[in-house]
């Protein structure tokens, strides 16, 4: 049997779940249609979608034909839910495409065709509503082949002469075989199709079932099952969602060998680690329901429950991992209740990031502010009720900001040095500028013999890791290429998360000297409104620094098409529909990042100063006299303990100049060798002079030495210090409790700690940010060995946990629990060791085998 994926897309209002009812009703697979406007549609399963009548959650129904099973996935065809649409578009096999033929091919239509060939995804196209449209078949399809591709083809009549012809001329490989024989073989069409060379286009109305059944046959015989792997796995997740119980589930589609029941599937984390999940249940949805299965074979998209670490776009076995074109351009502030607690709402809240990575949900601890992404009024909507619902609180948002984006104008090298007490990591990278929309790219070209490949692989993931943040008004970078061209490690202090400050650090201290350029988001626009209303229309474009081109002038109305900035049309709509008394039209999509109109008054509004931002430091650390010291990024160049840049005599000149500027006393060689000397030393130990020839008298035999006992410094108790709820959600286990009852996963942390602490011998702090309302003053709790820390409102754990290590690390052992990174200096420099919360999580479950073996010892 042919087993197909095929995917619905459309613009709002095109009739896309109509045509998916129809569809499943023409193939018998269900016996009665549905309707968006009666609130019965199949898979329109949603409260939401049924009461504002649209689609808002892409699903998924088993459609069987005779020899074919087709996996039909409908996808939301408002703009503001255009990011679900793209996730659905990466396991598809073939899409269709409908086009309203009363609106044409609207902006959205083509960002939806964009994505479709970004993907090589072959598609079919219906065009729907003619019943409705004055326009005839034959204006339409030229609208398709001027507005889409040329290669558009009507296949209302597929076995005609000029069917041949069309099919023929839209791809000429097929040429030779027509003028041969005045046909072209079904297996040739099938194949061009599938290679994206033919468009087959069918017309028709959902509605009233015309065209529909065509299409379906059409899609039947013209369509190729996919060839997969049989021995390897593979599969590609495109969904996270719950079910009405609550358990997560995974949509993936299989891609390569099978899936079964019981089987452990290998994920890395954005962090570069390899967790073993296993897959406890398969289900095949079609609509709400669904049946289970043992086995899932190649190209089967279904859900799985277990694995708790997926994310959209990640790729299982030998699927790569996947990335988003479309993303949000507004950002607006969530505003909670007053006896809501900030914190423990955001980390709830989580699960909705999960299932929409778009979101980019955020929480900021200097202002305790939630900060979600979004696309537009209708999911902001969508959004407040979604909350209630399934969390119970009820939640309002800010008008919104502008996400800008920071890119630079030139190429700009950057360096920096992480070397607190008992670490060192030093890196040099170069910054070039990239064409719009390249994101960030990373590159090394960094000598194996300077720097090992490993540490080499560590810095270009640290690149790739995180979004970083410009210096203009703290906005997300892109568009550049940033290439690693030197760095240095210490063979026995450094750590894995040296090289990540070292990156960090370096990455800053480039955009500070560089020329940076803010960048705006656009919209693309379709205006069509009265004639009349057409210079108003143009003066307000350029009112608004858009751009646009001829307008297309029918008898009595226009149709504008352009692109302006999204600070100044976002609220267009309103205005076009009073000045035309409701009769103007407006289509937006997201377009391109472009320079902003307004930098000076963005930068102003913002009133972002970069050397203030804690969590983005451009300056370096390094070490005199056994503690680390700071130096700004201005200043730091000529510390540096390896060539800036690894280009030898421009930067070494270069560094020579700064060093003038700075009147460090660094002249002649002799000068030079000293602080050479000094470096090594602080770095390696003092070296004691020894003459050649030179021997001790009365020295003993080398096999009579013995060797003294060295003097350990006494360090009182041994202190773990626990980041509360960074611990709670990097555990899978506390995690899961946490998502449905807070209280419980830190009643659950401090039992396990309790056993621990007893066990080992030490002592215990558990701390947790903010935990009393607002207005609140903090508390401690003892716990036998465990003190349970709330820290006060307008204190971090991490605060907390700094102070508390730099005032016992003196006379005592602490390690520090946390997978956080940002907050290194005091511990580290105090003498703190860090622990990640994966590798403390073992630790503990050791200790609990190790204490139920003790007392099986005393029963036996």
């Amino acid at each position: 049997m042919k087993r197909l994926t095929v995917g619905i897309l459309a613009h709002v209002d095109a009739g896309k779940t109509t045509l998916s009812e129809g569809l499943l009703f023409s193939s018998g697979n269900i016996l009665k249609l549905g309707r968006v406007d009666k609130r019965d549609a199949f898979l329109d399963t949603h409260s939401l979608e049924r009461e504002r009548g649209i689609t808002i959650f892409s699903k998924q129904a088993l459609l069987e034909l005779d020899d074919t099973l087709i996996t039909l996935i409908d996808t939301p065809g408002h703009i503001d839910f255009s990011c679900e649409a793209e996730r659905a578009i990466s396991v598809q096999d073939y899409a269709i495409l409908i086009i309203s033929a009363t609106d044409g091919v609207t902006a959205h239509t083509k960002t939806l065709w964009h994505l479709l060939a970004a993907r090589s995804v072959p598609t079919f196209i219906f065009v729907n509503k003619t019943d409705i449209s004055d326009r005839r078949r034959h204006q339409l399809l030229d609208e398709l082949r001027v507005n889409l591709s040329s290669r558009c083809v009507d296949f209302t009549e597929d076995s005609t002469t000029d069917f041949f012809e069309a099919c023929a001329s839209a791809d000429e490989r097929l040429m030779e075989q027509f003028f041969a024989t005045d046909t072209v073989q079904t297996e040739d069409i099938r194949h061009s199709i599938s290679k994206r060379r033919i468009f087959p286009c069918f017309f028709g109305s959902a509605l009233k079932m015309r065209g529909v059944g065509e299409l379906l046959s059409g899609i039947d015989k013209y369509t190729l099952e996919k060839k997969y792997s049989e021995s390897v796995f593979g599969a590609r997740i495109y969904k996270i969602a719950r079910d009405p119980q609550g358990k997560r589930l995974t949509y993936l589609k299989v891609t390569g060998g099978s899936l079964k029941t019981k089987d452990t599937v290998e994920i890395t984390l954005p962090s570069g680690e390899v967790v073993n999940e296993k897959i406890e249940e398969i289900r095949l949805y079609s609509g709400e329901k669904y049946k289970s299965l043992s086995v899932a074979p190649s190209g089967t998209v279904c859900a799985v429950l277990g694995p708790a670490s997926t994310r959209v776009g990640m790729g299982l076995g030998f699927e790569p991992s996947d990335t988003q074109t479309l993303s949000p351009v507004l950002d607006y502030r969530m505003l909670l209740p007053r006896e809501a607690n900030s914190y423990e709402t955001y980390m709830r809240l989580t699960a909705l990031s999960e299932e929409d990575p778009s979101l980019a949900l955020s929480y900021e601890p200097a202002t305790h502010e939630i900060r979600v992404r979004l696309m537009g009024e209708i999911q902001i909507e969508v959004l407040k009720r979604l909350i209630s619902d399934r969390f119970g609180i009820s939640v309002e948002f800010d008008e919104g900001e502008i996400l800008y984006k920071e890119t630079v104008a030139d190429t700009v090298l950057g360096a920096g040095h992480f070397e607190p007490l008992r670490h060192y990591a030093e890196v040099h990278l170069r910054i070039d500028p990239m064409p719009e929309g390249s994101g960030i790219v990373s590159a090394t070209e960094c000598a194996i013999d300077t720097l090992s490949l490993n540490w080499q692989r560590l810095i270009i993931t640290h690149i790739e890791e995180r979004t970083h943040r410009g210096v203009l008004t703290g906005s997300p970078l892109t568009d550049v290429k940033i290439t690693l061209t030197a760095g240095k490690a210490h063979l026995k202090h450094t750590e894995g998360g040296d090289f990540r400050q070292a990156t960090y650090r370096a990455i800053r201290q480039g955009l500070m000297k560089a020329e940076s350029v803010l960048l705006e988001p656009t919209f693309d626009f379709r205006i069509e409104l009265p004639r009349d209303n057409l210079g108003r229309l143009m003066n307000d474009i350029t009112s608004m620094y858009g751009t646009a081109s001829s307008p297309e002038i029918n008898e009595h109305t226009a149709i504008l098409e352009g692109n302006c900035p999204v600070a100044t049309m976002r609220s267009y709509a309103s205005e076009l529909r009073a000045y035309t008394k409701g009769e103007g039209r407006i289509a937006l999509t997201v377009g391109r990042y472009m320079p902003c109109h307004n930098t000076a008054e963005v930068m102003a509004r913002r009133n972002y100063t970069p050397e203030l931002d804690e969590r983005n430091p451009s300056g370096s650390v390094f070490c005199k006299g056994g503690s680390g010291y700071a130096v700004p990024w201005d200043e730091a160049d000529a510390f540096m303990h390896i060539t800036p840049g690894g280009i030898a005599r421009e930067v070494a000149e270069q560094a020579a100049t700064v060093r003038v500027a700075k009147k460090l006393d660094y002249r002649g060689t002799v000068e030079e060798d000293k602080e050479l000397m000094r470096i090594f030393e602080s770095t390696y130990g003092k070296i004691k002079k020894r003459v050649v020839g030179e021997k001790k008298e009365n020295a003993a035999p080398v096999t009579e030495r013995k060797e003294r006992p060295k003097k350990q410094k006494p360090r009182g108790d041994e202190y773990v210090i626990i980041d509360g709820y960074n611990f709670i959600f990097a555990v899978d286990a506390l995690r899961r409790a946490a998502e449905s009852d807070l209280a419980r996963a830190r009643d659950l942390l401090t039992r396990l700690m309790c056993d621990y602490a007893a066990f080992r011998g030490c002592k215990v702090i558990i701390a947790f940010d903010a935990y009393k309302r607002r207005g609140g003053e903090g508390s401690v709790e003892e716990i036998g060995a465990v003190t349970v820390v709330y820290t006060k409102e307008c204190q971090t754990a991490d605060a907390y946990i700094e102070r508390t290590t730099y005032e016992i690390a003196e006379h005592h052992s602490v390690r520090v629990v946390t997978s956080d990174y940002q907050e290194q200096l005091v511990i580290l420099g105090s003498g703190g060791l860090r622990v990640s919360a994966r590798e403390f999580y073992a630790e503990i479950l050791e200790t609990l085998k190790l204490i139920r073996e003790k007392i099986d010892g005393y029963l036996n």
